[in-house]
């Protein structure tokens, strides 16, 4: 059981992971320096296991018990050392990442683990002293409902470091998928390919995004249709992994003028309220 988990960063991926981790009777710290995002990823945690009593997922106990292990910390170097695992979760930025792993290596946990949807691998553990014990480990949105953990292997992950990350995924209930760190590994190509082309018809006027959406759901029972799910990731990151796959792979990944203007007008979906989709404060 990995008992000691952190997550650095209180985004929407960061706070399901320390979610779920927490609900697997993990304790979980959580690095977030900005303030008012802390207290809204205390917020999101509290409400989520509210809801999750309501539907009978757990009990009154159970919600007040997951609470109480997640603890905020401001600040990477106020992570205790020798932790299990530590994912991290911050924006898709290399240099970002870059100096974050660096960061948390200091720390010296056991199993470092990024959530990136589409940065090679290889390239961020450039900034690990051990790049053996480091690996992706890509959960997809909303972690607490999807069940699936796509795991990346890079050029220098050790056997071991994949079967301590195959482990906790099991441990939070969920089934993990092993790839190599090829640019979009394999569920954010089929993702993006598909969500860009539902931008390109709504820009060319085939139809609203409602009715797009819908094709997806009713025709081919996707849980949710490919704009609704880029207002949920966030066109920001949309438009991020849009950039690194077309630098990897050519201009089947270009990304449509509809989402540059959208991210450039600072309409990124769920997070500012407009995307494709009006969303509730």
């Amino acid at each position: 059981m990995t008992r000691s988990v952190a997550v650095v960063g209180g985004g929407t991926m960061g706070v399901g992971i320390i979610y779920v981790s927490a609900l697997a009777g993990s304790d979980v710290v959580f690095v977030e320096p900005d303030a008012a995002r802390a207290a809204a990823v205390v917020r999101t945690v509290a409400d989520t296991a509210a809801a999750a009593v309501t539907r009978g997922k757990i009990n009154v106990d159970g919600a007040a018990a997951l609470s109480q292990r997640i603890t905020g910390l401001a600040a990477i170097e106020a992570l205790p050392a020798g932790l299990d695992l530590v994912i991290e979760t911050v924006p898709e930025r290399l240099e970002l990442k870059l100096d974050v792993l660096a960061r948390i290596a200091a720390r010296a946990p056991a199993l470092i683990g990024t959530n990136t949807s589409a940065l090679s691998i290889d390239r961020l553990a450039a900034a690990l002293p051990d790049p053996t014990m480091f690996l992706g480990m890509h959960f997809f949105n909303p972690v607490w409902s999807i069940k699936l953990v796509e795991l990346v292997q890079g050029a220098a992950t050790a056997p071991v470091a994949l079967d301590l990350a195959r482990s906790f995924v099991a441990h939070i209930g969920k089934e993990s998928l092993t790839v190599r760190d090829v640019p979009g590994f394999a569920t954010s190509r089929l993702d993006l390919i598909a969500s860009l082309e539902a931008m390109r018809m709504l820009e060319s006027g085939v139809a609203s995004a409602a009715d797009i959406d819908r094709a997806a759901v009713v025709a081919y029972c996707h849980p949710v249709g490919p704009l609704r799910l880029s207002d949920i990731v966030g066109l920001d990151v949309r438009l991020d992994i849009a950039r690194t796959l077309e630098a990897a792979h050519g201009p089947r990944f270009a990304p449509p003028q509809i989402l540059i203007e959208m991210v450039a007008g600072g309409k990124l979906g769920a997070k500012s309220g407009q995307g494709f989709f009006t969303w509730p404060e």
